[in-house]
């Protein structure tokens, strides 16, 4: 039964009854905020690596700089039917604002078996595999890591959306191919950068230690360097 309460002419409130006991809407509202940081709360327990790959990765995360995290198929926990009330349903990642909610600073995804970046927009990255490396061997003089590092931001549109064909097509450097997808393989150790104009220029390195039976992966990561915020410019 509803009923709406007024005095002097004005509404005061709006109640539900049910079953003989009344809420007001300011109380439905209150619950809905303790329902959602509820839900927060069990996503974020979803997304969370297990115990044990935390206890053994502990002294790498000691570092500064590095984490581990997990990313759920976007097939199966977005696309549309999201299973999470995360924005993303949990496939994205940022490694400036460290979360999974997909906002324009998102790195890196997961979807259909292949890691991907470059989102929205302009925005773009180049993602290559290294192979069986220990992570804690990558760093800006090594290799493939070096040239990404050495990689020069498109400054305005037109070359940004070039850039973006070019890296979505594979590009091969010194016979190391970058692409924008690549695929994912366990104890396998990958370099990003991920370029999104307005909001973020960084340089990961990761590495996939778990495939889970859901196909979400556990990745390690540290990051290599962050750069000064790119912007494009106006015509």
């Amino acid at each position: 039964m509803k009923q709406i309460v007024i005095a002097t002419g004005f509404v005061l409130a709006f109640t539900l009854t049910t079953f003989g006991q009344t809420q007001s809407r300011d109380d439905i509202l209150k619950e809905i905020s303790v329902k959602r940081a509820e839900l927060s709360k069990l996503e974020k327990a979803f997304l969370a690596p297990s115990e044990e790959d935390q206890a053994r990765y502990k002294d790498f995360l000691h570092q500064s700089n590095t984490g581990l995290i997990r990313l759920l198929p976007r097939e199966t926990f977005d696309a549309g039917n999201s299973k999470l009330n995360l924005r993303g349903g949990g496939s994205f990642y940022s490694f400036k604002d460290l979360t999974h909610e997909y906002i324009n600073s998102t790195d890196l995804s997961l979807e259909q078996g292949e890691f991907s970046t470059g989102f929205a927009g302009a925005n773009y990255g180049l993602l290559v595999r290294l192979g069986d490396v220990p992570l804690e061997d990558v760093n800006l003089e090594m290799g493939a890591a070096h040239v990404m590092a050495e990689y020069t931001p498109a400054a305005d549109e037109p070359k940004a959306r070039i850039e973006q064909r070019k890296w979505s097509e594979g590009t091969a450097i010194d016979g190391v191919t970058y692409k924008r997808r690549v695929p994912v393989q366990l104890n396998n150790t990958y370099v990003l950068r991920s370029i999104n104009y307005h909001a973020s220029d960084t340089l990961v390195a990761f590495r996939v230690v778990r495939v889970d039976n859901d196909d979400s992966v556990v990745i390690l990561w540290k990051l290599l360097k962050k750069y000064p915020t790119p912007y494009l410019a106006r015509n």
